[in-house]
């Protein structure tokens, strides 16, 4: 499969709503946003996300087709990674092709990522792109609606 990153595109945004408002995908992310239920919130996080310049932003496509998105943000010492792939594209190895790509375009180190602590499939993208498990939390996830165990990883 060809993965490949492309700037953002207008036309990329309803494949991200449909993502995003995936029951199924919520649930594993654990910690979503108001933008994840609501289109009026997703429209302005999107305008925001691209009226940003600091956010470094790409589509994710797996042979030609948007698979996803992939993004990095906040300031220079504490810049993160956050990526999301649409669940017809799971465990064929696309988000850790893409994150290993958004990850060299940007020069920033370290790189940080959070992770709900059972989703073994985001920590593992993780590891392979070369971040460790760097500490724990508990936050509220709002997809869950109880508290959750959290991974924090850094990539050096």
């Amino acid at each position: 499969m060809d993965v490949s990153l492309r700037e953002l595109q207008d036309s990329d945004l309803p494949f991200f709503w449909e993502q995003l408002t995936d029951p199924v995908l919520q649930q594993m992310a654990a910690v979503t946003r108001k933008y994840h239920y609501d289109r009026g919130h997703f429209d302005q996080h999107w305008a925001k996300v691209r009226s940003d310049a600091s956010v470094l932003v790409r589509t994710v496509l797996a042979d030609g087709v948007v698979a996803g998105h992939a993004a990095v943000f906040g300031p220079p010492s504490e810049r993160e990674v956050t990526y999301v792939v649409g669940r017809a594209h799971w465990g064929q190895g696309i988000a850790t092709a893409a994150l290993a790509e958004l990850i060299s375009l940007e020069p920033a180190r370290p790189l940080y990522a959070d992770a709900a602590a059972d989703n073994s499939g985001s920590i593992r993208v993780l590891e392979k792109c070369g971040f460790v498990v760097t500490g724990n939390s508990r936050c509220f996830a709002r997809a869950r609606g109880e508290e959750i165990d959290l991974m924090h990883l850094t990539l050096i």
